[in-house]
């Protein structure tokens, strides 16, 4: 028995063998959606009632659509070209670093920091490393606008491939922008790999 508020995301679904297509034509509409208040990311929160995914499983309709082999190789073949689309548009994207003075920026990272609720951002001094980890935090939100190019990524069809991409590009960006944060950014760039 499956508890009736139970909900799937898109990628949950498309794990359970659905095309976007299908999800379109055979789901409509999620039962939730919005914004995910635990992540930073504007991408849309899309949610379905497990319930009415299963109940739409079972329908002949959906066993005719998952059972075509044009379908997959057309929806295959779209997503191919939407992938490749997006990660060109990420290549070709000029990314702008706003330029700030050194005490500027200190400032900015430092309130953001605090802002953020986080520990260590106190009144005294930051501990030796942290004003470059907070200033290298700040300009990477502040950058969050470029996020809207992952917009039509959704699941695993080359998404995870694409925000590597834009991050590594928007870390260069602040590197070139402020080369005393360069190693951060590289060791930023390491890690996320």
């Amino acid at each position: 028995m499956t508890d009736r508020t139970t909900y799937v995301t898109h990628a949950g679904v498309r794990r359970r063998g659905w095309t976007d297509t299908m999800v379109r034509d055979l789901l409509g509409t999620p039962d939730v959606q919005g914004r995910d208040p635990r992540r930073w990311s504007l991408t849309p929160l899309r949610l379905y009632l497990l319930a009415r995914v299963e109940t739409v499983e079972r329908t002949p309709e959906f066993a005719d659509t998952s059972a075509s082999p044009a379908r997959s190789a057309a929806a295959v073949a779209y997503a191919g070209r939407r992938r490749a689309a997006v990660l060109a548009a990420i290549r070709a994207e000029p990314i702008e670093v706003p330029r700030l003075p050194g005490p500027e920026l200190e400032r900015r990272a430092v309130r953001h920091r605090k802002l953020l609720g986080a520990h260590g951002a106190g009144d005294g001094p930051p501990v030796a490393g942290a004003l470059v980890r907070w200033q290298v935090g700040y300009l990477r939100h502040a950058l969050s606008r470029y996020e809207a190019l992952l917009d039509g990524l959704y699941g695993e069809t080359g998404r995870g491939e694409a925000e590597r991409l834009l991050r590594r590009r928007l870390y260069e960006a602040i590197a070139a922008a402020y080369p005393p944060l360069a190693q951060e950014c590289r060791r930023r760039i390491a890690v996320e790999r």
